[in-house]
C-alpha cells in the first residue's frame, strides 16, 4: 500500500509542478479532503485548490526540487526545496498526506524560509 500511496502523491504533484495542471491535481484528493497549515488554519477541497490556482501566477517558474518521498501506512510525507526564479526567495516544505481509499484526504503543510533557518537552530544549540 505505501508504494502505492506514493505513487498517488507524485502523479498528483508531477501534474502541478511541471505544467501547473491545477484540475489534475483536483482529481486526487478526496470530496471531504481538508489541508492544515502550520498557524492552525484548515481549507476545504474547493478553498485549498483557489488558493492554490491564485498562487500559480506570482509562483509562475518556480523550481520545486523533491527531496525525499516516504511512506508508512496511509501517510506520505513530501519534503521540498522551492525556489522562485530570479533569486526569489527560497523555502523549505514538509508536506503530510494522509491516503483514504486511494485519494488525498489531507494534507498539513509546514513551511520555513531557508533565510530563517539559522534563528530556529538554536534549538539545537545548547549554549543559546
Amino acid at each position: 500500500m505505501t508504494t502505492e500511496n506514493k505513487s498517488i502523491v507524485g502523479r498528483a504533484l508531477a501534474g502541478l509542478v511541471d505544467t501547473g495542471d491545477v484540475d489534475t491535481l483536483a482529481s486526487y484528493l478526496s470530496e471531504d479532503f481538508t489541508h492544515h497549515r502550520s498557524d492552525s488554519t484548515t481549507s476545504t477541497r474547493a478553498q485549498w485548490l483557489a488558493a492554490v490556482r491564485a498562487a500559480l501566477g506570482p509562483t509562475a517558474g518556480m523550481r520545486v526540487d523533491i527531496l525525499h518521498l516516504l511512506a508508512d501506512g496511509d501517510h506520505v510525507v513530501v519534503h521540498s526545496r522551492r525556489r522562485l526564479p530570479d533569486g526569489g526567495p527560497e523555502i523549505v516544505v514538509v508536506d503530510v498526506l494522509r491516503i483514504a481509499d486511494g485519494l488525498i484526504a489531507q494534507v498539513w503543510e509546514v513551511i520555513e524560509p531557508t533565510a530563517q533557518t539559522a534563528a530556529n537552530d538554536a534549538w539545537w544549540d545548547a549554549d543559546a
